[in-house]
């Protein structure tokens, strides 16, 4: 198949924001997609390549900008071997070369599409519940079933395949199995303990700590650890393989959270307990200076028997009969509000985000985000100011959205950049910064207005984390924008010195 047909199926989806459209024109495009086509295709309408990190920034984008071509000549398979390579080559230089022969054999359509994918920022609609609508309808399976392959896989492009070339007979093969993780379940936000007991009356409150979600295998001797994403991390975390391996079953899997935690009980920050992660050397040396603790709160999985079908509150009596105490996260199940109320307090005194709320009758829905599980944190702002924004996509067409955010750097001048964030935004505050931020404009390329650093956002965040990304070498996880703070001036903003102190960097 050739490329554009993708790339205008993709600019399609985004510029309809109905539900049955956008299944529509996925499942015609994945009739027509053969053997190795459906998995990039399905990958890249996810916004992520196969080959993962391909090691393409910014910069390396722009320098690679040439003229675009005139008419469409990739096919998807041709585009796919060319990251491929682009992924394997060593050296900037070398590197951006082959970026530019990719680009420029692509139409200016196809190219923006290609330098969003591999920034991370292709943001076209496919999301997987409505890309497993699209594989059910393509296929004619039930969409239930297509679902329950894709939690348990781990991988929608790999069942997108399957249940496209095999059908009912090759889904059948997709079941809870030992050493093949699959998806975690995932949680909705509430405002507050309180509309979380609205929600679901009796709850099973937990401590939502900010370490790294882990899913644990045994079987026998052997343990095996994997990242919320699925990737194998066991040779970078002996700490849960030992404790893992002391419990008194055959099988298990186990659902969790792994954090460092300083002297007296209180977690490191986030991206201090990752630094364990990744590393294949010297990981005792590691391990001495940042221990690393396990805490437990679901299971799957035990003695050859699945529990993703039984409640919550099974499950989790079930670990209160296989792992000590010191190992299972701190929990109340109440439906009183203040006690509710007190135990989120507690968490936060003892420096974790805030707790989970669970309905207690939930299976466990792999890969889902549904109203059982609910986390409820307690987010922080900062007042940042807009350095650049860059014109939107899809619905957002015509508007600058995605925000260039800046704390004031009082020891090299200037500002230093913390990331971007498009969450957040009204209809009525995209049209106004459109208009407002193009008063400001000193400069602009095909994607970016950069402005004067005047217009001063209050920034949510939950985390800050370590980034390489970009230049001041912190970034906020998951940003959006509250309001703007028009009674300040950039001189009011927030200090960089700031942001370093509420990440742990200094004193």
């Amino acid at each position: 198949m050739q490329f554009c047909r993708l790339v205008d199926v993709s600019r399609r989806i985004a510029e309809t924001s109905k539900r049955l459209s956008k299944t529509d024109l996925l499942a015609a495009l994945l009739r027509d997609l053969r053997d190795e086509e459906i998995e990039i295709a399905v990958a890249y309408l996810a916004g992520e390549p196969r080959q993962g990190k391909i090691g393409t920034g910014y910069r390396m984008l722009q320098q690679a900008r040439g003229e675009a071509a005139v008419e469409s000549s990739l096919s998807i398979i041709d585009v796919d071997r060319a990251l491929t390579a682009l992924a394997e080559t060593r050296g900037t230089g070398a590197k951006t070369e082959r970026l530019r022969l990719l680009t420029s054999s692509a139409t200016g359509e196809e190219r923006d599409f290609l330098f969003r994918l591999l920034t991370g920022e292709l943001r076209q609609g496919a999301l997987e519940g409505i890309m497993v609508d699209g594989i059910a309808k393509a296929s004619g399976l039930p969409a239930d079933r297509v679902r329950r392959a894709v939690m348990l896989a781990g991988d929608v492009a790999v069942v997108a395949r399957v249940a496209l070339e095999q059908g009912q007979e090759g889904l059948a093969g997709y079941g809870v199995k030992l050493f093949r993780p699959v998806q975690p379940m995932l949680a909705q936000t509430a405002e507050d303990v309180e509309q979380a007991l609205v929600e679901l009356g009796d709850a099973a409150l937990e401590f939502k700590m900010d370490g790294a979600r882990v899913q644990v295998h045994r079987s026998g001797d052997e343990v095996r650890v994997y990242s919320r994403s699925l990737n194998d991390v066991t040779v970078a975390v002996p700490e849960v393989v030992e404790a893992v391996r002391a419990l008194p079953v055959r099988d298990i899997i186990l659902d969790g959270e792994v954090i460092a935690l300083r002297t007296g009980g209180r977690p490191q920050p986030f991206q201090v307990t990752m630094r364990r992660f990744g590393r294949k050397l010297e990981v005792e040396r590691l391990r001495a200076e940042l221990p690393l603790s396990p805490y437990f709160f679901d299971v799957i999985y035990m003695d050859g028997g699945t529990l993703l079908d039984e409640t919550q509150d099974r499950r989790f009596q079930t670990i209160r009969e296989v792992i000590a105490p010191e190992l299972v996260i701190p929990n109340l199940r109440t439906a009183d509000p203040e006690r509710a109320a007190a135990f989120v307090r507690e968490s936060l005194e003892r420096g974790h985000e805030g707790v989970m709320a669970k309905a207690p009758e939930s299976p466990y829905a792999a890969g889902a985000r549904g109203q059982s599980w609910l986390k409820i944190k307690q987010a922080r702002t900062l007042d940042l100011v807009i350095l650049a924004a860059e014109w939107g996509s899809g619905r957002r067409q015509g508007w600058l959205s995605n925000l260039h955010l800046g704390a004031r750097d009082t020891v090299r001048g200037g500002f230093a950049m913390l990331g971007k964030t498009f969450k957040g935004l009204t209809d009525e505050m995209l049209a106004w910064q459109t208009a407002e931020l193009q008063k400001l404009e000193v400069s602009r390329d095909t994607w970016t207005v950069h402005v004067e650093p005047r217009l001063v956002a209050e920034i949510a965040f939950n985390e800050i984390q370590v980034s390489a990304r970009y230049v001041s070498g912190l970034a906020l996880r998951f940003a959006r924008v509250k309001r703007y703070r028009t009674d300040k001036s950039a001189g009011d903003a927030d200090t960089f010195e700031t942001v370093q102190r509420m990440a742990g960097m200094i004193e």
